[in-house]
């Protein structure tokens, strides 16, 4: 990995001249929100770097880890493509409250239930949703997971994990109030690189990346 290619020592731990795929901090928006206060976001911090750059996929606020940055419209447009053929292997760690053990398969229909501040979970009218879940290591109070969402919804992982009475630890929304930041990390993206044909993986570490100052 590289420190220091962007602005605000964002790190990138993939360049090439089609696309970027950027270490997002923990606390920090992946776009703009709304209102002055929430304006701050890696896509701004590299939009002030370069202009021609565009998200092609989004990381929750809370929620740290790899994201895939476009270079140009035509990699944007290739880059979306296979996102939405579901043809991106993507990994995440995280930690839950309590204890799980083996691995299982999390279905369900998610729709969002509040607005304010959004929550999701399953609905009839909810859009089908899978993960993929297996132990990585068991504490005293928790566990650690690999999770392998086969789907992309919104607040997936958390409320797939939440619905199962396994929170995620540090979670705001679906846990209880903490002061550690959320336990999610985006860890690694796989993919066939939509220029070169070769296969691209790249992975990292949640301990990599520090919580957005």
């Amino acid at each position: 990995m590289r420190s220091g290619s962007s602005p605000d020592d964002l790190t990138i731990a993939h360049w090439d001249p089609w696309l970027l795929v950027v270490l997002k901090p923990s606390g920090l928006l992946s776009q703009p929100g709304r209102g002055s206060h929430l304006q701050d976001s890696l896509i701004t911090r590299l939009q002030h770097w370069s202009g021609d750059h565009h998200l092609v996929h989004r990381l929750d606020r809370d929620t740290s880890g790899l994201v895939l940055v476009a270079r140009g419209l035509e990699s944007l447009r290739r880059c979306s493509a296979i996102f939405a053929a579901r043809r991106v292997n993507k990994l995440y760690e995280a930690e839950v409250v309590g204890q799980l053990q083996g691995r299982g398969r999390i279905d369900s229909r998610l729709a969002r239930l509040d607005r304010d501040p959004p929550r999701y979970g399953d609905h009839p009218k909810g859009r089908p949703s899978t993960t993929l879940w297996r132990v990585r290591a068991r504490q005293p109070n928790s566990t650690q997971l690999w999770l392998r969402p086969l789907t992309g919804r919104s607040h997936q992982l958390r409320a797939h994990l939440a619905g199962m009475g396994h929170p995620i630890v540090g979670d705001p929304i679906y846990g209880e109030a903490s002061t550690t930041p959320m336990r999610l990390h985006a860890r690694a993206l796989g993919f066939e690189h939509p220029f070169t044909g070769l296969r691209l993986r790249v992975s990292t570490r949640q301990e990599d990346v520090p919580h957005a100052s």
